[in-house]
């Protein structure tokens, strides 16, 4: 492999390890405010069938 080729590799993967922390960060954000809605919503427990 050349030295090119090293660094195109290395940046495909740099950029998939970056999407990849992204989207952890949106799914514990997500995560974070359902139970957020659920702790501030009354009505919340009902739908989701918490009760």
């Amino acid at each position: 492999m050349t030295l090119h080729w090293l660094h195109v590799a290395a940046a495909y993967a740099l950029a998939a390890l970056g999407f990849g922390a992204l989207a952890l960060g949106a799914w514990v954000r997500h995560r974070a405010a359902r139970r957020r809605l659920l702790a501030l919503d009354p009505r919340a427990a009902a739908r989701e069938g918490v009760a």
